[in-house]
């Protein structure tokens, strides 16, 4: 692939040399390996930010072309369906991500053999989400808390222990452990199984599908520094890999609970294995050829500095709402403070906060809240918006925007003023609304059903999907119709820790 002015990364070379290494690993493993799959299978939206040119699909790309060789194993954790766990860049709940990832696999031809609930204590919503799954023909078993673990090993290896777990049947050489985010027990199932292989005479392997930390670029990489900032909430630091240094005298890089937890898990699969392992240090076990697509370090530093200030933002929105306690923002603001980033070199953040005063200026707010967002859009343009009674600050961003790219006048109306007026009465007079200002998801509606009749209406509707990936801040948090709307145009999101309305209920 040609270097070009955006990508930094390579994304077919990586698929070649990601291919062959797995393929070496499975033969060093009398042909059948549990691969536990780090981070996201699709969507992996954190790995094409930081490295331009990566397909955020490239690892189902990976298994397609691999399908006739794999089973795939989806695990969740039972504490994450109690709680309700959310996946940020989707807004959905750890369970109902389970459910589109079947669907997801199911779309690109690979079906999921099984369904794990880990660490399943009786919990009632666990319980509710295995029958759902059932019912819809879905494998499920059901994984307890390991005895004896972390630190009694003899017990954890035996029938009392992995033992206890029922056998998942797998009949192909490679065996996909993937989850929804870190904690979903992707590693405690591959071991459980590894012992039932072992017991039943198959000498089976384990090894982990790795893209962060990428161990043999150097520790203070921002590529690194980035996957610390997306993983602050695990405290997880990027760190030498000792073990690794101490086997071949090679300086490589790991994350803290990786490296933590490498002496436990060598003792596991001795124990399981009856032998020596192979492994003698984490990065051993991992399958990362993510350097081998570098092509422009350049645009790969920019875009991971880019990252961590993204984080940042949503760390600070995510401490407001109560969702992280002060340590965790506290060190996001210091990973900030180690690449020496600063807010302000996220270019549309000044921007939407210039909108803002504007918008005060004029002193056409909504309950006195001014808000400004802006967009940077793929040629370099900045384009603003502000709220009014009659619009949300996101709403008029995506009007302008989309003006802009069609080439319309600025003073030219697109959303005729009686359907506004029309759609203003139904929430204020009919639904009993206290808003009546339209948020991203409705104005996207109402510029479909324009679009019909008006002609500038059309343009800027074929327009919209050239904001995709582009960079948007807010200066405050976006209501739940504009984050809707706002993730279907797939743009890269931010937001100053503010609140759009004074009111504390808020659900327009």
């Amino acid at each position: 692939m040609e270097d070009t002015d955006h990508n930094g990364f390579d994304n077919e070379k990586y698929l070649r040399e990601q291919t062959s290494a797995i393929l070496e690993r499975v033969n060093r493993f009398n042909h059948k390996l549990y691969l536990e799959f780090g981070g996201k299978i699709l969507y992996d939206y954190h790995a094409s930010r930081v490295l331009p040119g990566f397909d955020p699909n490239v690892k189902m790309r990976l298994l397609q072309k691999l399908k006739d060789k794999i089973d795939v194993i989806l695990c969740i954790h039972a504490g994450a369906i109690e709680r309700k766990k959310v996946r940020a860049d989707f807004g959905i709940t750890y369970d109902v991500d389970t459910l589109k990832t079947i669907d997801d696999f199911r779309e690109w031809g690979i079906d999921v053999t099984a369904v794990v609930i880990t660490r399943y204590q009786d919990q009632s919503p666990a319980k509710a989400f295995k029958n759902k799954l059932e019912l819809r023909g879905v494998k499920v078993y059901l994984h307890y808390p390991t005895k004896g673990y972390p630190t009694d090993v003899d017990l954890i290896v035996s029938d009392q222990g992995y033992g206890a777990n029922e056998y998942i049947r797998t009949t192909n050489p490679i065996v996909i452990v993937t989850g929804p985010g870190p904690g979903s027990g992707k590693l405690a199932t591959c071991l459980c199984n590894l012992y039932h292989e072992y017991k039943n005479g198959v000498k089976a392997g384990y090894a982990k599908f790795e893209t962060f930390p990428i161990w043999d670029i150097p520790i203070d990489h921002k590529v690194n520094i980035a996957y610390e900032a997306a993983t602050v909430d695990l405290k997880d630091e990027v760190l030498i890999d000792e073990h690794h240094l101490q086997a071949y005298n090679i300086k490589t890089v790991n994350y803290n609970r990786d490296i933590e937890a490498f002496h436990l898990l060598k003792g596991i699969i001795e124990k399981i294995t009856g032998s020596e392992s192979l492994y003698q240090s984490p990065t051993d076990m991992g399958v990362n050829r993510a350097s081998s697509g570098f092509v422009n370090e350049r645009i790969i530093t920019e875009a991971s500095h880019q990252e961590i200030i993204r984080r940042y933002f949503r760390c600070a929105v995510e401490y407001v709402m109560g969702l992280v306690d002060k340590d965790t923002l506290n060190r996001t603001v210091k990973i900030m403070n180690k690449v020496d980033a600063k807010v302000e070199d996220r270019k549309v953040v000044l921007p939407a906060r210039e909108a803002a005063k504007d918008a005060e200026k004029s002193g056409k707010g909504n309950e006195g809240i001014y808000c400004g967002a802006s967009v940077e859009l793929h040629d370099g343009t900045i384009v603003t918006g502000k709220n009014s009674p009659l619009m949300h600050a996101s709403s008029s961003l995506i009007l302008n925007a989309t003006k802009h790219l069609a080439g319309i006048p600025d003073n030219m109306h697109i959303l005729p003023e009686n359907i506004i007026d029309s759609v203003a009465y139904l929430k204020k007079d009919i639904l009993n609304g206290k808003m009546v200002s339209l948020d991203v998801e409705e104005t996207l509606i109402m510029l479909g059903i324009s679009a019909l009749s008006n002609p500038a209406a059309q343009m800027a509707l074929e327009n919209l999907k050239w904001l995709r990936d582009c960079e948007v801040h807010l200066t405050h948090i976006p209501p739940p119709g504009d984050e809707a709307g706002l993730r279907k145009l797939q743009v890269n999101l931010t937001c100053d820790p503010e609140y759009s309305s004074k009111s504390l209920f808020i659900n327009e």
